[in-house]
């Protein structure tokens, strides 16, 4: 029997996956109503283009769609303004996998910036978040917020005014947050409870402190480690805690550069710290009482390579600044060490430690002196460590 071409054809479309839809929305009176929207109908596949213009934004946004991509005109082109937003909550609520969001901005959201949550493999490119009024312990906690998440890419974007941490990665694996610029905020980059993280070619400057590496205790997911940090310009971090009372980074000391807490397993190299006032390197262990067996609040494996420091320790955030300042000189060496757990570092490395004995101990404890660490044997193992390499073809698109 011969099938008439037109059915054959009618028969192949059915066959094959529907084409893939473009869904515009454009700035105006019913704006929110059709970004709103056009996240609920997309489908796999779909791309959401926002026009350029300024988008009034009263409530949360929301997308459940695996594989979408929503693209504005640029992060100052495209600017969602959430200064009237309703409540309390995300700007844009992401828990979808293989999601895409670029080169648009939010302005003063309520709550955090963006979040994703359970969103595995997703880029954030060229997005900006702002609270337009500067540090306040009023603005949302988290400007860029991926959280329990195997593969984050964040790649040139920009938040200023965060009370928590500008540019953070919490509970997940397989990432990377590099080209980004994070100003103003208490913890301008932060990574928390994730593995297998590169932190590179950022800037942060005028935070609190500039780049964080931590673990907590009493979290669904535990054991953080296997982290780069390297290539950044970690400048003038000198902005007073603005944090809300009670916030786990409401006790980062103002000046420091980059922090490594109960953490295992973090190269520190080729970074140039200027102008962090309490110290540009610190590497502390947790020290607040604790019920999870799970957790190890040592740092361990933490590797100090090569750096450039230039001015800093000269205000430090310390318990008898003054008789620091006197003992080292006027001036703290670069590198602080609290004395627990494992470092090492390359030769000619200027560091102090509190060469304290026991963890949860303060300040009082403390014994101050030079540090003495070994030098570093072996190369640092980066197998495996930062996002999948196939998120990066979404970037050219």
């Amino acid at each position: 029997m011969t099938i008439r071409l037109p059915l054959a054809a009618a028969l192949l479309a059915c066959a094959m996956p529907a084409f893939a839809a473009t869904h515009n929305v454009a700035p105006g009176e019913d704006a929110q109503k059709a970004l709103q929207e056009a996240l609920i109908l997309a489908e796999p596949g779909d791309e959401i283009v926002l026009a350029a213009g300024r988008y009034t934004v009263t409530d949360g946004l929301s997308l459940d769609v695996d594989n979408v991509t929503v693209r504005g005109a640029g992060m100052d082109g495209t600017v969602l303004d959430f200064t009237g937003q309703q409540g309390s909550g995300e700007g844009l609520l992401v828990t979808s996998d293989n999601v895409t969001l670029r080169d648009f901005a939010l302005e003063n959201p309520k709550g955090d910036g963006i979040k994703s949550k359970g969103a595995d493999n997703i880029v954030y490119h060229r997005i900006r978040v702002t609270w337009t009024r500067g540090p306040h312990a009023e603005n949302g906690a988290y400007g860029i917020y991926p959280v329990e998440s195997s593969g984050v890419l964040i790649d040139g974007v920009k938040v200023t005014g965060a009370s928590d941490a500008g540019i953070y990665v919490g509970q997940s694996n397989g990432i990377t947050v590099r080209n980004s610029i994070a100003e103003a905020n208490v913890a301008g980059i932060e990574i928390e409870n994730s593995r297998d993280a590169l932190v590179e070619h950022n800037v942060a400057t005028r935070n609190t402190g500039g780049i964080l590496v931590f673990d907590l205790p009493a979290l669904p997911v535990m054991g953080g480690g296997n982290v780069i940090v390297a290539n950044n310009l970690v400048v003038a971090n000198d902005t007073p805690n603005f944090a809300p009372p009670g916030n786990i980074v409401a006790s980062v000391r103002r000046g420091t550069g980059i922090l490594i807490m109960a953490n295992d397993k973090v190269l520190i190299e080729n970074n140039i710290l200027s102008r962090n006032p309490t110290a540009p390197i610190m590497v502390i262990a947790y020290t607040q009482s604790f019920d999870d067996e799970r957790y190890n609040p040592l740092p361990r494996d933490v590797v100090i390579g090569e750096n450039l420091y230039d001015g800093g320790g000269y205000d430090p955030q310390l318990d008898g600044a003054d008789m620091l300042l006197g003992a080292f000189g006027g001036e703290l060496p670069p590198v602080l060490w609290d004395g627990l757990g494992s470092v090492t570092a390359v030769e000619d490395t200027s560091g102090w430690s509190l060469n304290l004995t026991e963890v949860g101990k303060g300040l009082d404890a403390a014994r101050p002196g030079p540090l003495t660490v070994p030098a570093p044997t072996g190369e640092f193992d980066r197998n495996g460590i930062g996002a999948p390499a196939e998120l990066d073809d979404r970037l050219g698109a």
